[in-house]
């Protein structure tokens, strides 16, 4: 009797950890639920400290412009070569706009050709360096506040631009949220293993194509997470491209140990060829 009590027990622990992780999952914004991810320890632990780098560059500069608030918002500015009506908005992990992805946008911005690129601060100048430090400023955004920072660099290019987005991770689920967001201003999204729409009604407003870039080995955007976008996107009647790699979460970020050089490689051309495309 004891051993049965004790299973019972057992039992009943798992399907109340499993009960409540569906119920935090189903309440709250698609951002919202990936923030919470940062409240568990395996989650912090994957994403160990990003090894130090300092970007230089010839081309891009801080800039500060106004938020849909009124306040000043920040970001890392490559200006495009010549006259241009495309743009491209980075978003960056939940580290902040650090260096690594300042040299992403720089990246970005010389194998696309003619475009102007701008890496947004979601942080309002908050920087981690340790997983926990990440941890607290991404459960501490506030989602009305990051989506002022994003109307506010929209107006900052103008209304006549035609706007791609990306992102990884944290900034995966924002690179969807702010397609959604532009209306027909939205030219591409790319989205690297970041939280997907969930809600059908909210996906039919998005006005273009979607790549995604996931991780087979990923505890968090799993495959189930990404069947179940594709689906959504099926009955939103959008198109989403998407490719699963024997990969972990963050893969593509060469300062994660768990970085899949080859893997990235391949997404990435995945994400130029799409964007060229997209951006024409």
């Amino acid at each position: 009797m004891k051993k049965l009590s004790t299973t019972l027990l057992i039992i009943g622990l798992a399907l109340s950890a499993y009960a409540q992780k569906n119920i935090t999952m189903c309440h709250g914004s698609a951002t919202e639920q990936f923030s919470q991810f940062a409240s568990n320890k395996d989650f912090r632990s994957e994403h160990e400290t990003p090894v130090p780098y300092i970007h230089k560059s010839a081309f891009g500069k801080e800039i500060t412009f106004k938020a849909a608030d009124g306040t000043d918002a920040y970001g890392y500015e490559l200006k495009a070569s010549g006259e241009t009506d495309l743009c491209l908005f980075v978003f960056h992990e939940w580290w902040g706009l650090n260096e690594h992805v300042k040299n992403e946008a720089e990246k970005l911005y010389g194998d696309l050709g003619n475009v102007h690129v701008i890496a947004l601060d979601l942080y309002d100048k908050k920087l981690a360096t340790t997983p926990d430090e990440a941890g607290k400023i991404m459960q501490s955004i506030d989602q009305e506040r990051a989506r002022y920072i994003i109307k506010g660099a929209i107006s900052y290019v103008g209304d006549d631009v035609d706007i791609a987005t990306i992102g990884w991770c944290f900034g995966g689920g924002w690179s969807l949220q702010a397609a959604i967001m532009m209306g027909d201003q939205a030219d591409a999204c790319v989205i690297y293993y970041g939280m997907p729409e969930q809600d059908v009604e909210k996906l039919k407003k998005l006005d273009c194509d979607v790549l995604g870039i996931f991780g087979s080995q990923d505890k968090w955007i799993g495959p189930d997470v990404v069947k179940k976008f594709a689906e959504n996107m099926e009955k939103a009647d959008k198109d989403l491209k998407y490719k699963i790699f024997d990969a972990d979460h963050a893969f593509a970020n060469p300062s994660n140990p768990k970085y899949d050089s080859e893997a990235t490689k391949i997404a990435y051309d995945m994400t130029i060829d799409f964007l060229k495309k997209e951006l024409e």
